[in-house]
Formats: structure tokens, C-alpha cells, sequence
């Protein structure tokens, strides 16, 4: 089976990081968003992927080509960001022969056992139940838990099943004919192409899809769920300290993870905290935060912030928000 991972987007909720730094590589719990989607997908057995670049694609494939050399990957571009239900219709040539692809989203991380979702019979979205389903793609089911209705951002929602960025399908032909059929309807109205409007009209044409449950879903579009995402994969873990960094009456409160090459002098680092490599923290106590590579920090008390590479803080205690490159002195 082969997997799509659509990775073409700005991620404008998560600015300021995203100027810089394209959504999947963000850091959770010392490693790239994208790195555990493509982890999950081969423990289950997914040998071949499809990469949909767009934003900072550059940094995205040289990641992958560093990290995941051996992988077995195809690249396509989406030069205009025309929607997802476009990422995908880009892809046609590369699947269009197979009998199931699965999709799921380049800056999602989804709590399910994958392997047994991609054994369910036929077409299967992956959703949970959301508070506000305004925000998502809805689906409405009949008794027989057949999907009948998919409906992107409802105003008024029927259900508050949320699509949850994770699909497999299973009439692969109908999908990319659905596709073409919105995409030229999109290019009429200047809209975007959305996903869920092909399989909604894939629906009314006749193919089945059914819902699986998902424990836990994060879509790491914003801050705080970037950091709730970071607090569940390090709980998931064992904390897990670099080998090489100077610990001088530091104190380390698991669970963390901590890169390569820090280094720490009278620091209390954690719990919930993950820092990228050769960061240098004195006199500074740090707690359910990330902090990217080439950091230095400096006489600060930091809880519940996102500070990207190469950033400078000096005499704080705030929760910040601060993308790459960034110098931020509040000791004068």
C-alpha cells in the first residue's frame, strides 16, 4: 500500500515559527511532527510514500533525504495552494493503480493503531468526537454506521464527528474522478478543492464509506497544541537525555528529551520539556516547553512556549512564542 502525505501548506496558524521552519519539521518530543507519521505508517507495514511539497519544500526534502534515505519516496508539487482535494488530485499518476492508498495529513499525529485501521474493509475515514465541529471536516452516519454525509466547516453542524486527517481508500479510480469533477467546479467559483467534497459526491455516487474511532488526535496547527502534543509523546516515552551535554547543578525532571551537545549551568529543565541541539541554558528554570536548536537562554523562567532555532532570551519569566532567529532581551 502506498501512503500520501500532503505537506504543502504555510501552517500561517503557527507564525511565527512557519516564516522560517515548514509545519512537519516543528519539534515534538525531541524529533520532527513528520518523522513520527512516517514511523506509524511503516510499523504497519506502509512501504511507499508520496510526499504532496509545497512551503519551504526544500527544507522538507532534505530532511527526508537525510533522515530517511533509504525510504521509498516520490515528490510532487503543488505550485498553488489550491486545497487538499488538489494535493491529492496531483498524485493521480503515481496511484491511480492501486487497489487502496491511504492519506494522512503531513502535520497530524493521530493516537490509533494504524495497522488495524488500514485492515477495515473498504473506504474508512478516521474521526473523534470534537466540542466545536465548525472547525473540522463532519461526518453524518446512518444507523447502520454508514457515512452519508461529509460536510467541511458546517455552520450549522448535523454531527460533531470530526474528520481527523487520516483516510484510506479503497475505490481509488472513483476518488480521482470525484476529484476532477470539484476541481473544475473549484476553478469556476475561484474556490479551493476540498477533499471533502469529493467524497461527498463519491458518496452519492454510490461508494461506502464507514468511521474508526480514534483515541487522541492532535492537529499541530497551533501553540498549545503543539505543546499538548510534545506533553503526550513524552509521557508515551522514556525520557531520554543526550549523551553529550555539560550538566553543572542542573536538575533534570523527567519526562524530557534533551539533543546533542548542551549545554545546562543551575538549570531546572521539565517536566514536559524538549530541546533541540548545542542549546546552552544558565540560571533558567524551564518547564512543558520546546525549545529548537542553537538556543541560549539566560536568567529566564519559561513555561508553556515554542521558541524556535537560534533564539536569544535574556531575564524573563512569560510564555512565549518566538520563531526562528530571534533575540528577545528583557534585561535592559
Amino acid at each position: 500500500m502506498k501512503a500520501i502525505i500532503p505537506v504543502a501548506g504555510a501552517g500561517v496558524r503557527l507564525r511565527p515559527h512557519t516564516y522560517t521552519q515548514p509545519k512537519p519539521l516543528i519539534l515534538v518530543a525531541g524529533r520532527p511532527i513528520i518523522s513520527f507519521i512516517i514511523d506509524q505508517l511503516r510499523e504497519a507495514g506502509v512501504e511507499e510514500f508520496i510526499f504532496v511539497l509545497g512551503y519551504l519544500s526544500d527544507k522538507i526534502k532534505a530532511y527526508l533525504e537525510s533522515d530517511y534515505p533509504q525510504l521509498s519516496k516520490t515528490y510532487v508539487m503543488q505550485e498553488e495552494r489550491r486545497g487538499l482535494g488538489d494535493a491529492i488530485l496531483l498524485t493521480a499518476e503515481h496511484v491511480r493503480n492501486e487497489s487502496e492508498v491511504v492519506i494522512l495529513l503531513g502535520d497530524t499525529i493521530v493516537d490509533v493503531d494504524i495497522k488495524d485501521f488500514l485492515s477495515q474493509e473498504g473506504s474508512v475515514l478516521a474521526t473523534q468526537k470534537v466540542e466545536d465541529p465548525r472547525l473540522f471536516g463532519v461526518v453524518d452516519k446512518n444507523s447502520e454506521g454508514k457515512v452519508v454525509r461529509v460536510v467541511e466547516k458546517p455552520t450549522i453542524p448535523k454531527s460533531n464527528l470530526a474528520i481527523t486527517g487520516l483516510y484510506k481508500f479503497a475505490e481509488i479510480e472513483r476518488l480521482f474522478s470525484a476529484l476532477e469533477v470539484i476541481s473544475n467546479q473549484a476553478n469556476e467559483d475561484l474556490q479551493e478543492v476540498q477533499l471533502t467534497d469529493a467524497i461527498q459526491l463519491m458518496i452519492e455516487r454510490g461508494v461506502t464509506f464507514r468511521t474508526y474511532n480514534v483515541s487522541h488526535w492532535y492537529d499541530c496547527g497551533k501553540k498549545e497544541i503543539v505543546l499538548e502534543t510534545n506533553k503526550m509523546l513524552l509521557t508515551k516515552r522514556i525520557s531520554d537525555v543526550g549523551t553529550q551535554y555539560i550538566h553543572e547543578q542542573s536538575i533534570i525532571i523527567p519526562p524530557v528529551v534533551i539533543g546533542q551537545g548542551c549545554s545546562f549551568h543551575n538549570a531546572i529543565i521539565g517536566p514536559y520539556v524538549t530541546i533541540g541541539d548545542h542549546v546552552n541554558i544558565d540560571n533558567s528554570i524551564i518547564s512543558d516547553s520546546i525549545l529548537g536548536h542553537y538556543v541560549v537562554m539566560k536568567n529566564t523562567v519559561l513555561a508553556k512556549s515554542v521558541i524556535g532555532n537560534d533564539a536569544i532570551i535574556k531575564g524573563l519569566s512569560h510564555s512565549l512564542n518566538i520563531g526562528d532567529n530571534n533575540e528577545i532581551d528583557f534585561t535592559q
